[in-house]
Order: C-alpha cells, then sequence, then structure tokens
C-alpha cells in the first residue's frame, strides 16, 4: 500500500486518498507504532523549537512554582515541547505554541495533583467535585462581592494547580478571541465531568459497558487541546460555524481517536501501575469474557472505525466552508502529531508482547 499524503495545516485540501495506512505488525515489537493501528505521518516536529518551548515552559512553572524541584524529571519526560510543535504544525509563530503548551502543562499539574491517587502527589476521588468546582473557577472567575473576589483570588493564588490553570488561561485570552476563550472554558468543564466519571467508577468498582466508557472518554479527552487549533493557529472559527452539528461531530470524533490511542499506548504502563485502571482493553475484555490479548486488538478495530469517521465525515463539513476544511485540518495534525507523540516517546510508553 502506498502511503498516504500527511493531512497537515500545509495540506491544500482535506481530501484524505485512501483510508490510512495499517502499521506492519512485528513479533515481540515492544515500542513504535501499534500494528494494525491506522494513522497518518506527523509534520515532523523542529527539534529546536521544541527544546526553546520545553525551556520556556520550566521557566515558566518555575517563576509560579507550580511544582517541587523532584518532578523535574517528570517534566524532562512527558517532552510538552515536542508534543505541542507535532500537534500545532501550522502554529501561527512561537508564542502560540508556547501557550498552548502552557494550557498542557496546566491540564497535567491539575490531572496529576487532583485525580491520580496513584501518583503519590495528593490527588484522590473521595471529594474530587469539590477540587475540580474550584478548579473551573480558575478558569471561569467567581463574581460575588469585592471582599469575597479578594478570597477567591488569594485562594486561587495560593495553590499551584490553580495559578497554573489561572495564569494559562490569562495568557490563551491574549492571544484568541473572547468566543474562543469561552470555548475552551466549557471545554475544561467536560473534562472535569468525565474526570468525575471516572472517580466515581473506580470508587464504586463499577465495570462500565462498552459504549458508557466510551461516553466517558468523551468527556474526559483531549478536546481542550484539539479545540484551540484554530486560535494557535492564528484565526477563528466563528461560533456560528463551531456550533454547527458537523462540526461538532467532527471534533468529537477526532477527540475520541486520540483518546483511544492514549489508551493503547498507556495500556501497559498501567496495567504495571495499577492493574484494576480502567482503559479501553480492559473494558472490552470484561465484557466479551475474553483475554487481554484479544480484547487490545479489539480496541485497536474500535480505534480504526472511529478514525475512517473522522477522515470521511470532516471531507464531507470541509466542503461547506474554507474555514471548516482549515479547522478540519488543524484537527487531523493534531490527531497525527498526538500519534507520533505516543509512537516516540519510549521513555513514557511501551507495547505489549502482541504480535
Amino acid at each position: 500500500m502506498s502511503t498516504p499524503t500527511n493531512v497537515t495545516a500545509g495540506s491544500s485540501r482535506f481530501t484524505p486518498p485512501g483510508p490510512p495506512r495499517p502499521v506492519g505488525a512485528g513479533r515481540g515489537r515492544r515500542t513504535g507504532a501499534v500494528p494494525g493501528l491506522r494513522y497518518r505521518p506527523a509534520a515532523p516536529a523542529d527539534p529546536q523549537k521544541a527544546a526553546e518551548i520545553d525551556r520556556r515552559l520550566e521557566e515558566w512553572a518555575r517563576r509560579l512554582e507550580l511544582f517541587p524541584p523532584e518532578w523535574t524529571g517528570d517534566f524532562a519526560q512527558f517532552r510538552f515541547g515536542r508534543a505541542v510543535t507535532l500537534q500545532h504544525p501550522g502554529a501561527a509563530d512561537l508564542e502560540r505554541l508556547t501557550v498552548a503548551g502552557k494550557l498542557l502543562l496546566a491540564e497535567n499539574i491539575v490531572d496529576s495533583c487532583y485525580c491520580e491517587e496513584d501518583e503519590g502527589r495528593g490527588g484522590a476521588r473521595r471529594g474530587l467535585g469539590g477540587r475540580l468546582v474550584v478548579a473551573q473557577s480558575a478558569l471561569d472567575p467567581f463574581h460575588g462581592t469585592p471582599a469575597l473576589e479578594e478570597e477567591w483570588r488569594r485562594g486561587v493564588q495560593a495553590d499551584g494547580p490553580l495559578r497554573s490553570y489561572h495564569c494559562a488561561l490569562q495568557e490563551y485570552a491574549a492571544i484568541a478571541t473572547p468566543s474562543q476563550t469561552d470555548r475552551f472554558v466549557h471545554d475544561v468543564a467536560r473534562l472535569h465531568l468525565g474526570y468525575l466519571a471516572e472517580a466515581s467508577w473506580a470508587e464504586t468498582r463499577h465495570t462500565p459497558q462498552i459504549w458508557e466508557y466510551l461516553v466517558m472518554r468523551q468527556f474526559n479527552n483531549f478536546r481542550p487541546c484539539l479545540s484551540v487549533v484554530d486560535a494557535v493557529d492564528g484565526y477563528e472559527l466563528p461560533e456560528a460555524l463551531y456550533a454547527r452539528p458537523e462540526t461538532q461531530r467532527i471534533t468529537a470524533l477526532a477527540c475520541n481517536a486520540t483518546t483511544i490511542v492514549n489508551d493503547l499506548y498507556s495500556f501497559t504502563k498501567e496495567l504495571a501501575s495499577d492493574p484494576d485502571h480502567l482503559n479501553l482493553p480492559q473494558v472490552v475484555a470484561a465484557n466479551d469474557k475474553c483475554g487481554l490479548k484479544a480484547a487490545y486488538l479489539k480496541s485497536v478495530e474500535i480505534h480504526n472505525q472511529v478514525m475512517d469517521a473522522f477522515e470521511t465525515e470532516a471531507a464531507l463539513a470541509s466542503a461547506a466552508s474554507p474555514l471548516v476544511e482549515r479547522y478540519a485540518r488543524g484537527l487531523a495534525a493534531w490527531v497525527s502529531g498526538n500519534h507520533e507523540w505516543h509512537a516516540t516517546n519510549t521513555d513514557r510508553y511501551s507495547l505489549p508482547d502482541y504480535w
């Protein structure tokens, strides 16, 4: 099969030439791309640009005291600069890429500190709703009496995760329109709803059906990162076009594809640290009463069907408007960059021996 043309912000039209390529299988393969997973190659990341973004992000995090010195290794391992450089190849400038990195870093800090019990950083399922509603206020400001607003401001500034949200949003608002900023705020609220659902199921030891799990992951996913692609690329998809059902659908499909990619690449890491952690292969295995290998391979196929739907429907939606087409290309570039980041980040991820 010939290698398809990459769909990036530099492409002339969103017209994928045939289905995405399946990765060839290799027995015992532990790193690299998941065999059989459909993807499109990402535009190469400029290593100097990625390093500069990492430098800026670490300087910003240290200045705001967002995390202690012992977290430096985790920060370096994540490769935030490479992630956003891969995900936003059409970024208008380095400043906008840096802002995307700050949003990504802030989301990870809140997730690690508030939600992830196994991280040993204070996260807990119990009481998570209270923490997340206050976190949402760092993005969606509290309005009350002057004295109470001042107490709220002091509370936000006193907590690293809250500071990260608040300061990252301020910088995003400086490069985005009010409509784009409001879009992001609402997408983080969706993310928090997904966090709460996952925590609730873990606390009650509920095993969801496959469709229920994927509903949760449609909220607990990368949507806040994908729906900023127009702002990072230096333009705005107007609200009237963004709110259209077909635009919302291709946004959701792109986000769902990237989320399943994360489940597949995180699988062995999560299995080692928490064998009961919910991810798509675990949920498929429980529902289908099959082994993890069969469940993992079925999860790859679920991803491929979602990816096919995204590309097909993005091409159709793009025909209606040049701006929707540009937005769809930005989504596709993010999907490709996200896959490349996962497949090449061998410090974080390895594959199960299923081939």
